[in-house]
């Protein structure tokens, strides 16, 4: 079974490249993918495959194998792209000016219909059902895996497991990586608003001043981080927008800062946002002024269930040998396939897709671009893991 996998992998690749460059260069913007949704359907009705919609562009195929079930596995790829002009002058450039497919999402997507034409081709040789989920939204809160989640993705039938790739700019092409446990954090948008008193800038002793207060509260901030959180767990609370003011001699009547925190354990995370309460109140009323907080709750860790994981990282080395199976560093990144793993057993793993080891084409920058070599390693991983992982 390995072998017809790698082999149909190796023919089926230059096809499934090609579709990675179509989905490049016709990227959508986060719940926008009707395209790329109407793309996918028509190559799952090619194969064969029956689908459903949910979430108005998610597309939902089921291919059943043997005894279909015995085994219900999902195989998640995210399709929306980021607002990015891209940078990259090549054929399969982005045709669609100021949104580019710069975190891989059209790579994710080109494997897993690779893998969903393995799947169909040889399910008379394979148990049980696999799933395939191609969901919209990751990019943008609330994160399209909740959505789906909501409209019954993970039931009709119910899936034991869900596997999800991503892309690693970082890792060589042809290896993958795993890692159990704790492995992206979660990601909470944090809105201020500091209202204090405007005035002339050469009479402060009139007003109160909101940059002043904004700025004390950015450093108090910090303090969350550096003596109330375990120095163990790792976190990050990061400010990163400072709006107030029009010129020079005016002291504004408000300051907006905007900024995220990540954790990578769900109790204090909801912890800090208390504590991010406290000190923002209190150190605002203390200099005089008032606050607007907004705390946005966006997406939970992903928690790659460690039996699950075990599992998985073994099948890689017999689809792939030792040597190009690695484990995935803990990131402060955020994803929503933590949404899956917060109800069923879920392993997400990395795909290395490196290019030149001295030029790293990063994700979320309008450089990004991949070794298409990936795609081959890709499909064949998914539709293996689909087909062999049994019970954890």
């Amino acid at each position: 079974m390995i072998g017809k996998i790698q082999s149909l992998a190796k023919k089926y690749a230059p096809e499934f490249i090609s579709i990675r460059q179509h989905l490049h260069a016709h990227p959508e913007l986060s719940y926008q993918e009707f395209n790329t949704s109407a793309f996918i359907q028509q190559k799952l009705a090619e194969l064969n495959i029956p689908f459903e919609i949910k979430a108005q562009t998610g597309v939902i195929g089921l291919i059943k194998g043997k005894n279909p079930g015995k085994k219900i596995i999902a195989l998640r790829a995210d399709m929306d792209a980021l607002p990015i002009t891209e940078a990259n002058e090549v054929p399969y450039r982005s045709v669609n000016e100021g949104v580019m497919h710069a975190c891989g999402h059209d790579v994710h997507t080109a494997c897993l219909l690779g893998a969903a034409k393995i799947l169909e081709e040889l399910k008379d040789e394979w148990e049980g059902t696999v799933k395939l989920i191609f969901q919209p939204g990751e990019e943008k809160n609330p994160g399209g895996a909740s959505l789906l989640i909501k409209e019954g993705v993970l039931e009709n039938p119910a899936p034991s497991a869900i596997f999800g790739l991503h892309v690693h700019p970082a890792l060589e092409t042809g290896k993958v990586s795993f890692r159990g446990g704790k492995v992206m954090a979660s990601a909470d948008e944090l809105y201020f608003t500091i209202k204090g008193k405007g005035g002339h800038a050469a009479a402060p002793h009139s007003a109160v001043d909101p940059i002043l207060i904004a700025s004390h509260l950015v450093i108090a901030l910090q303090q969350i981080i550096s003596r109330k959180r375990n120095p163990l767990n790792p976190s990050v609370l990061s400010i990163t927008a400072f709006n107030g003011g029009t010129t020079t001699n005016v002291i504004p009547e408000e300051v907006k800062l905007m900024g995220t925190f990540r954790a990578m354990d769900e109790a204090w995370r909801f912890e800090a946002h208390e504590h991010i309460k406290t000190v923002a109140e209190n150190l605002v009323q203390s200099m005089g002024g008032k606050l607007d907080l907004h705390i946005d709750i966006g997406y939970p860790t992903v928690f790659n269930n460690e039996a699950l994981t075990r599992i998985a990282t073994k099948k890689a080395v017999e689809y792939i040998g030792a040597d190009n199976v690695g484990e995935t560093e803990i990131r402060l990144g955020a994803e929503d396939f933590g949404y899956y793993t917060q109800k069923i057993p879920g392993c997400f793993y990395r795909l290395g897709v490196m290019g030149d080891p001295n030029n790293i084409r990063n994700v979320h920058t309008p450089v990004f671009d991949i070794n298409e070599a990936a795609i081959e390693t890709g499909m064949g991983m998914m539709a293996w893991l689909g087909t062999s992982v049994d019970t954890w």
